[in-house]
């Protein structure tokens, strides 16, 4: 066996056998800088950072007890340890060690790509000042460098870099390139004048790739707005659910009315659920508030939402015609949307984790066709925006119609999709 063949079987052994990587958070301590209890878009700014990168896939965090006093009580339920300077030094399992000051709040997948980036040992890589990410064979004096350095009241960041070799900050593939600069992968609070920088960046961070246009450029901007607002109150997501609802169902009787003026209001009540339908899991993303129960609220609240307005339309529709075919297109309506509802909960929600948004997409297949783009573009909501210009005159019946005939084509649509997908696995 040559010298290299061992080499390469020590690497791999090495590999195989290492420890999970650790996150090491160092509380700044300059004069001048934010308080960690400070609140940053309705969490004390530690907690957010520790949270992040328990987000990241990180279950090794520590927190330097270098900081002002009262920092365990931020830690609690994070699964984070407050660490003695002088008690660094003995969690020297990791040989993947990623420092992150407490002035600066990262992106989870910027924490994600640190984590996993090969590195060869005694390099460090280092996108900015304050987050730092070290491969070490040999864990124990760095801890000790980094606890001495805190000690003195020098910057554990300089002396980082002074001692070991920098590694180049290369995308690495898989896009994460743009993570890497200020504004994607992160950003600075270094001074209270941050903190409104800081919010917006958390709150642009929310807004979907696969959202519809009307739904980026104008439901999303108030719903943004509204939420940050309500970031610093005690209301939960579940309650902006339960809000929303309501309002969509106060919004649908107002369609038993063939009257322009009722109609129109209906629909605006309409589109007023759909914005603040958005509040919720904004709520709940920036607040790390996610759960199961939150998502099927959501979603089922949603469908009863559209059940209740096309039944509406149809009852007010069969008042002032007299004839029961209206109530068959709003049976094929609100068929057609629960059944769709239903696959959709079955294939892409019923065995998901809370984590994260429990609804993203329509199908279930990790891979884009065009048959999985449309479904995706039609589950969107700029429909309701129809709504509103048909209910204007009086016209909501118009809307029935399509729906009457769209909702079980996009049930048929889902179907074959989901057989496809069965075929193929």
């Amino acid at each position: 066996m040559s010298v290299h063949e061992i080499h390469d079987m020590t690497l791999r052994d090495s590999r195989m056998t290492r420890k999970p990587a650790m996150i090491l958070i160092i509380p700044t301590r300059d004069s001048e800088a934010v308080a960690p209890e400070t609140p940053v878009a309705g969490l004390p700014l530690l907690r957010r950072i520790v949270v992040t990168a328990s987000r990241a896939g990180c279950d090794n965090i520590l927190v330097l007890d270098a900081g002002p006093p009262g920092l365990a009580r931020l830690l609690e339920g994070t699964g984070a340890a407050l660490v003695p300077l002088g008690q660094l030094a003995d969690h020297h399992q990791s040989r993947r060690i990623l420092l992150l000051a407490s002035d600066l709040i990262p992106h989870r997948l910027l924490l994600k790509h640190l984590l996993e980036i090969p590195l060869p040992a005694g390099t460090m890589l280092a996108p900015t000042s304050g987050i730092a990410v070290v491969e070490t064979l040999d864990p124990r004096p760095l801890l000790a460098s980094i606890a001495a350095d805190a000690v003195n009241g020098g910057s554990v960041f300089p002396e980082l870099a002074r001692s070991l070799n920098m590694a180049q900050a290369g995308s690495h593939g898989n896009g994460t390139g743009d993570l890497l600069t200020e504004g994607r992968g992160w950003v600075h609070v270094r001074t209270r004048k941050d903190l409104s920088s800081a919010e917006r960046w958390l709150l642009r961070g929310l807004i979907k790739e696969t959202e519809g246009f009307m739904s980026r450029h104008v439901e999303r901007k108030v719903s943004l707005a509204i939420t940050r607002r309500l970031l610093g109150t005690e209301i939960t997501p579940n309650q902006m659910t339960v809000l929303s609802v309501l309002v969509g169902l106060v919004g649908a009787v107002f369609f038993l009315s063939s009257t322009p003026a009722y109609q129109l209001s209906g629909a605006l009540l309409f589109l007023a659920h759909s914005i603040l339908d958005g509040c919720d899991g904004e709520i709940a993303r920036l607040k790390y508030l996610e759960s199961r129960l939150g998502g099927i609220l959501d979603f089922w609240g949603d469908n009863l939402v559209h059940v209740a307005v096309f039944a509406c339309i149809g009852f007010g529709w069969q008042r002032a015609v007299e004839s029961s075919f209206p109530l068959v297109l709003a049976f094929s309506a609100a068929a057609g949307s629960l059944l769709s509802a239903g696959v959709v909960y079955r294939k892409t929600m019923h065995t998901k984790p809370a984590e994260g948004p429990l609804f993203t997409s329509v199908t279930h297949s990790e891979t884009s066709t065009r048959l999985t783009t449309l479904a995706d573009a039609l589950a969107r909501r700029d429909f309701i925006y129809l709504v509103v210009i048909l209910s204007a005159f009086g016209r909501a019946r118009w809307f029935l119609m399509l729906a009457a005939i769209g909702a079980p084509l996009f049930f048929f649509m889902l179907l074959w999709i989901s057989r496809r997908e069965g075929v193929q696995t």
